[in-house]
């Protein structure tokens, strides 16, 4: 199955409807590369067809004058930035005590629920621990029960995938993923998204799509469903902040 994520990101939005209309949304952005560029662009149409205004600034500013703060990473000082987060306005849960689930988390569950993947007792290996994939999706299948191994540069290795059930992959190296290194069925989550001669490419190798039995390309996968989730996230937190 090749998850179509634009279809299921269409969905969610057209779900939120109306509730989002005339809320604000700030970015804190440093420098941008093809990728970032992509998802500040996708962020932007989404918020515009909700009725919510994107404003960018400094993180102080838009913390005063907006019901959600996203800080658009890599940027300089990012530790520190994030910590700044008003946790009641991160709904991208980067801040050290965050009220909502990461959206990669939130795209990921969302996916496993139509594909009817149970993760629980399943060996799941991580390629990568970064703040926006690696670590909220080990967290996920952590708490879905599955047995969760990390791969990193100074962790693990790309062996462990052979006998892997579950591959969530957010390394960002484009065709870092082979299908000779997978077993037959695996469940493939390619969250990777880097830039390869002006094109966004995943992790994973397009081929790797014959012998998974759950796929999500890049571009079309994972992305377009955990930017839906941020404006989900964002209502979240509007309706803890009226309560």
């Amino acid at each position: 199955m090749i998850i179509d994520g634009k279809k299921i990101a269409e969905e969610v939005i057209v779900g939120l409807g109306e509730s989002l209309r005339g809320r604000k949304l700030g970015l804190v952005i440093g420098s941008a590369d093809a990728a970032t560029e992509s998802f500040i662009k996708i962020k932007s149409r989404v918020a515009q067809r909700l009725g919510v205004e994107i404003l960018k600034g400094e993180l102080q500013e838009l913390a005063n004058t907006c019901d959600g703060i996203i800080v658009q990473l890599p940027i300089t000082n990012a530790e520190r930035l994030l910590a700044e987060i008003p946790p009641d306005k991160d709904v991208d849960a980067l801040s050290p005590r965050p009220l909502v689930r990461a959206p990669v988390a939130e795209a990921i569950s969302e996916i496993f629920t139509r594909a009817g993947v149970a993760a629980a007792h399943k060996l799941s290996v991580v390629i990568g621990a970064g703040k926006l994939v690696g670590a909220p999706a080990a967290q996920l299948l952590r708490d879905l029960g599955a047995e969760v191994h990390m791969v990193t540069q100074t962790r693990g290795s790309l062996e462990e995938l052979k006998d892997a059930d579950i591959v969530v992959c957010g390394a960002g190296e484009p065709g870092l993923i082979k299908p000779e290194m997978l077993k037959e069925g695996v469940v493939l989550i390619d969250a990777g998204t880097s830039e390869q001669g002006g094109r966004l490419m995943g992790d994973a190798d397009p081929q790797c799509a014959k012998i998974a039995s759950v796929f999500t390309p890049v571009p079309g996968g994972v992305g377009p469903i955990a930017v839906a989730m941020i404006f989900k996230n964002l209502l979240t937190l509007v309706k803890k902040s009226q309560k």
